[in-house]
């Protein structure tokens, strides 16, 4: 049996790999950071073997707590998705607040409006082809449509 006198450094990067390795099977990063944190631990013992367990420990702990820190709330955010993709499966909703040239006018509040490769409904104010549209909102598969 192994005392903690007797841990070494290769011994931390076998629990880091443990640790990354759970991280496949229980996302959400914090194993992750904890197997860097072990990995870390490892290179401070390579450089320093008299380290004793109790501050090892302590290493560990400190790393892996500020680690997950940083991640949750300092780098989380740099990685997140971009705006769009919070609209992914609702293309209509990915156009509001763009503008578009009508290539068919808006007759009595309902028309069409060429979007890319497709064409969607329209719903505003009468409007001669040619002329500037934002779209404001959408309701269904309809894009409610102002002058812009």
């Amino acid at each position: 049996m192994i005392s903690f006198e007797q841990i070494e450094f290769w011994n931390w990067w076998v629990i880091a790999v443990f640790l990354i390795g759970i991280e496949i099977f229980a996302p959400g990063a914090v194993f992750l950071w904890m197997g860097i944190a072990a990995a870390a631990v490892g290179f401070v013992l390579l450089a320093f073997p008299e380290t004793t367990w109790q501050f090892q420990l302590l290493i560990f702990a400190v790393l892996s707590v500020v680690s997950i820190y940083v991640w949750r709330y300092l780098l989380r955010d740099r990685f997140a998705k971009p705006e769009s993709g919070r609209v992914l499966n609702r293309r209509g909703a990915s156009y509001v607040g763009r503008t578009f040239t009508l290539k068919e006018p808006i007759v009595d509040g309902s028309g069409l409006l060429h979007v890319d490769d497709s064409r969607w409904k329209v719903e505003g104010e009468d409007l001669p082809a040619g002329a500037k549209v934002k779209v404001t909102g959408i309701d269904g598969t309809v894009l409610k449509v102002e002058r812009a």
